[in-house]
């Protein structure tokens, strides 16, 4: 009987010890960057003009990713609509703002494209000079592929 306690404790022992180990393993990240992009000023009626965005994203991460949310931001525009000056909308993105890649496996490029980054408005139907500063590409979320 006493044979059978230590056994049974030595086991016990090496099952704690294992799930120690198992519960220490480095955990798999998914990670997405940009890796080309760019910006156009499209006319969108006779006084109105939209900046699109297009470009690439990867994946460098450890595991496959899938619902990648690519969506664009200018931080140097208005949140109110003045004539003659870049501006945007202050509500949440709406899906022709944003594309969503459905899967992305590690090492992968994918190509995005998405419209109204920023707006642009003027009575005189004349068109903006110029791209506002600070336009940038954001990976807004994503979910990892469990495998």
């Amino acid at each position: 009987m006493f044979y059978y306690n230590r056994l049974a404790a030595f086991f016990s022992f090496l099952l704690i010890v294992s799930l120690c180990f198992v519960s220490c393993a480095e955990k798999k990240e998914g990670k997405v960057i940009v890796t080309e992009q760019e910006f156009s000023i499209r006319q969108d009626a006779e006084f109105n003009w939209v900046i699109n965005a297009t470009g690439k994203i990867r994946n460098v991460g450890d595991v496959d990713v899938k619902k990648v949310v690519v969506t664009g931001y200018c931080r140097s525009c208005s949140e109110m609509l003045v004539a003659g000056q870049w501006f945007v909308s202050g509500t949440e993105k709406r899906s022709e703002q944003k594309d969503i890649i459905s899967y992305l496996t590690t090492g992968d490029e994918e190509e995005f494209s998405f419209e109204e980054v920023a707006f642009y408005f003027n009575q005189s139907g004349q068109g903006p000079e110029s791209m506002p500063d600070n336009l940038e590409i954001v990976i807004d979320s994503f979910e990892t592929v469990d495998g």
